[in-house]
């Protein structure tokens, strides 16, 4: 099989090439930390300095690598990269972290390290040569202690109120981007729908018609509260984050709560479909006051009053419009 794959395998390798390897690996992780370290500069300085001291033993690493290089093959490196390798370690592509938060890319960093030290174990196990088994060892080693190392950076850049504030910061951010933008999503769909789609419920009694106008109804308000939102605001002066990952959480969470109550009208009995709906839009409500008590500090009481009272009364005009 190996005839069909462009790909080397590591056992393939000779020494000097997996002297190679080890040292692009390096290079990349260090680029990968200081991508890191600038995505971050900006909103937490502090963990931007544990990345940047990352970064900096990654340097210290390959330099070590092509210093032995150097001493046994020469001065010139092959060009071995891990996409080269067939079932060596790969990275996230490094534009994905755009999507990361804070707490995330810590634990990219530490995946980073494991791989690598798992990676070099394993290809010691697999090396015959005594130097290049050793050598393989103290990569592995080096990749183990660098979790000691990012302790240890920390300690020396992010004391316990450093970290404190970072994460308010996180929380924060994470609030304004996703759960605000959501939340009023959720409560747009849940509450703006159920006048429609309990008229049409009322007057035809017909399950299928109900659904047909639920679903146009929530997809429609789906992608104008999604438009909306996105439009509404950069971010740049609010800090509010994206507008295209506000405008995704808006316009999905608001999709989501009018179909909430719309899919049960799939049932083809009339009472069953509709009682259904019923207990579902209870749910949705006092779903959307629980998410203001945690992530909004708003008393539950007075969120699921404000809440279940709105949607009682949209609820009722509702039936009483497709009653008439």
């Amino acid at each position: 099989m190996r005839f069909f794959t462009q790909r080397r395998h590591f056992s393939d390798l000779s020494e000097q090439e997996i002297l190679a390897l080890a040292i692009s690996s390096e290079e990349d992780d260090a680029q990968i930390y200081r991508t890191y370290a600038e995505r971050l500069r900006a909103d937490f300085p502090d963990s931007a300095k544990v990345f940047e001291g990352m970064a900096k033993e990654e340097d210290g690493h390959r330099q070590r690598l092509i210093d032995v290089f150097k001493r046994r093959f020469g001065d010139t490196i092959p060009l071995i990269r891990r996409e080269h390798v067939a079932g060596y370690y790969a990275r996230r592509p490094v534009w994905l972290i755009e999507n990361l938060g804070l707490e995330r890319i810590r634990e990219e960093a530490e995946a980073m390290e494991r791989d690598a030290e798992r990676f070099y174990l394993a290809a010691a196990k697999r090396t015959e040569d005594a130097a290049t088994r050793k050598l393989l060892g103290d990569l592995a080693a080096a990749e183990a202690g660098h979790q000691h190392t990012a302790e240890r950076l920390e300690r020396e850049h992010l004391p316990e109120d450093a970290r404190e504030e970072e994460a308010r910061m996180a929380h924060r951010q994470f609030v304004l981007t996703w759960v605000q933008p959501g939340l009023a999503g959720l409560m747009d769909g849940s509450v703006s729908t159920l006048a429609p789609i309990f008229a049409t419920a009322f007057a035809t009694q017909d399950t299928w018609t109900t659904f047909l106008v639920g679903l146009a109804a929530s997809v429609g308000a789906g992608i104008s509260m999604g438009f909306t939102e996105a439009a509404s605001d950069d971010g740049e002066i609010s800090g509010r984050g994206s507008p295209l990952k506000r405008g995704i959480a808006s316009g999905v969470m608001t999709t989501v709560g009018g179909l909430g109550h719309a899919l049960p009208y799939l049932i083809p009995d009339f009472w069953t479909a509709t009682v259904i709906a019923i207990i579902v839009v209870f749910v949705e409500l006092w779903a959307i006051a629980w998410i203001q008590k945690k992530y909004m500090q708003t008393p539950f009481m007075r969120a699921a009053f404000q809440v279940v009272l709105g949607g009682a009364l949209v609820f009722a005009a509702g039936v009483l419009i497709g009653s008439g």
